[in-house]
């Protein structure tokens, strides 16, 4: 049975007080919160460092079973290197989110690529080869170069799935490439017309047997944290 994992990206906000974590909670124990609300959550902080074992272990004691740590890829393998000869940063970088592997709590990666990396299919497919194919990866493409339909096949000859990014800027198109989908609302605020279109989608995945992975926008305010209990809910109950 195909399984919702929604969330937000990153949780460690004070600011968050007391609309969703109570006002007298330790921020120690604010993962521990998260996690009785919601199932996954995106970390954006291993875009720049990487993950330490004691760290992911301490993640891993604070979650319950079926909580899904989505992770970002580091920027040397996305903006520094651009995906080119990888090879020896890749496999340094997979030893670090290991133990969420191997604790059953690993999400997808997420490679978010530059806004200004305009398509290059050959690397795009060089680099695809290169990767576990066990591993369940999805690719946030900023350059609308990208969005053809040669990158939405290739994604679909390797299972990976196209990042269905909203902000003000930019809409990715919503295609469907691998066996699950994974959706970044990035805009601050969403209506209630536009909350239920999103629910509707989602459930028409979950319908067709795949897997979902959504994350609302984080930062200073709690509204995604909001939308995403809200929405997360309303699919848990239809």
């Amino acid at each position: 049975m195909a399984q919702l994992y929604m969330g937000t990206s990153g949780w460690a906000y004070p600011s968050w007080k007391p609309d969703f974590y109570p006002a007298k909670l330790p921020q120690k124990n604010f993962l521990q919160y998260y996690a009785s609300q919601l199932n996954t959550v995106e970390v954006n902080f291993t875009f720049r460092q990487l993950l330490k074992e004691t760290t992911a272990q301490k993640w891993i004691a604070e979650s319950p079973e079926g909580f899904r740590f989505g992770i970002k890829a580091h920027q040397v393998i996305t903006h520094i290197k651009r995906l080119k000869k990888t090879e020896d940063f890749i496999p340094r970088f997979l030893s670090t989110i290991e133990p969420l592997a191997r604790a059953g709590k690993l999400g997808p990666l997420l490679f978010q690529l530059p806004p200004n990396m305009k398509a290059d299919i050959e690397v795009l497919r060089e680099f695809l080869v290169a990767l576990p194919r066990t591993l369940p990866l999805a690719f946030e493409f900023r350059h609308e170069s990208w969005f053809t339909d040669e990158t939405f096949d290739l994604l679909k000859a390797h299972n990976r799935a196209l990042c269905v990014a909203e902000t003000e800027e930019r809409i990715t198109p919503d295609v469907t490439t691998a066996e699950f989908c994974y959706y970044r609302y990035r805009k601050p605020v969403y209506t209630q017309e536009e909350r239920t279109a999103m629910g509707n989608r989602i459930r028409e995945h979950l319908q067709n047997g795949r897997d979902v992975f959504a994350y609302f926008k984080h930062e200073d305010t709690p509204q995604g944290a909001l939308y995403a209990v809200e929405v997360f809910n309303q699919l848990r109950e239809a």
